[in-house]
């Protein structure tokens, strides 16, 4: 019987520097979209998902992401004495999200070494990898669409999108056979390929369901670009010896690693929310209407 995909890893453990000065002292995976930290919808996703146990890679100095999934009785009955309830429901209700395993990255080895950190609590289970700086806003979770397809295929399967062509030196590329119009069986993914070069122009933006395999072929791989260890060099291993889907999946993904991004993603997170759609209109037209 199918080990279902209960566990789930999310690597926190960069410097953020693309953030500075804003994450000399705050983790940047705690910068929030209006006013919900980018991981914790990272995490909302992965437990709409089904995902029951949550690894989070962590580094020196960003306890705060601790802090953040933990219950803080101090504020809880601060806000319950004060019957500010809807408050502390809300404080209360980050800490019951999910099991939250801390496992810090020693060194900065690189993607692929922050996920080998977690193999001793991944044991051999198949799991879930989502990058923090990606949010993909989707009617069905973009985890569980990956979820969905492991089970059918019983096959490790990374999510892609297309992207333009001037555009596929910033990500890992995915080059294969095309199985049908969303899935594509994976013989080649290069790290941030030139574009005369790049085998296709299908991106992978951080979601992953892998099997245990990934792990023995992480500690087989050398380190690349950059001195450090690539999750894509061992995807690219799993791929050869193995079996590796790419499934193009259905939802806007959002760069909240990159300013813009960050901006595009704020304005789109806050336009959702019907207690600020008004407000957030009004304010656009005003700046609009300054510049």
């Amino acid at each position: 019987m199918a080990i279902p995909v209960k566990k789930a890893v999310i690597p926190a453990a960069g410097l953020g520097t693309r953030f500075l000065p804003a994450t000399k002292a705050i983790p940047k995976e705690m910068i929030p979209i209006v006013d919900v930290p980018v991981i914790q919808h990272i995490v909302e996703e992965a437990v709409s998902a089904g995902i029951e146990d949550i690894v989070i890679i962590t580094a020196r100095h960003k306890e705060a992401i601790e802090n953040h999934f933990d219950y803080n009785f101090e504020l809880e009955a601060t806000l319950e004495r004060k019957n500010q309830l809807a408050l502390s429901e809300i404080s209360k209700s980050v800490g019951r999200l999910c099991n939250i395993i801390s496992v810090r990255q020693k060194n900065p080895l690189g993607l692929g070494h922050a996920v080998l950190c977690a193999a001793p609590a991944i044991g051999d289970e198949p799991f879930a990898v989502l990058l923090g700086d990606d949010l993909i806003d989707a009617e069905v979770p973009c985890t569980r669409q990956l979820i969905d397809v492991f089970n059918q295929e019983q096959a490790s399967v990374v999510g892609v999108m297309e992207v333009m062509q001037s555009e596929v030196s910033k990500y890992g590329i995915v080059g294969g056979k095309r199985l049908t119009q969303l899935l594509t069986e994976v013989h080649e993914l290069v790290e941030k390929p030139s574009p005369d070069v790049a085998p296709s122009r299908f991106a992978i933006p951080g979601r992953y369901v892998l099997t245990p395999k990934i792990f023995d072929y992480l500690r087989q791989t050398q380190p690349g670009k950059g001195g450090e260890i690539q999750l894509t060099d061992a995807l690219q291993t799993l791929a050869q010896k193995d079996r590796l889907l790419a499934y193009q999946f259905e939802g806007k993904r959002y760069d909240t690693g990159d300013r813009l991004g960050f901006i595009d993603a704020t304005l789109a997170y806050a336009l959702k929310r019907p207690e600020l759609v008004d407000g957030v209109v009004s304010l656009m037209k005003k700046h609009l209407e300054r510049s």
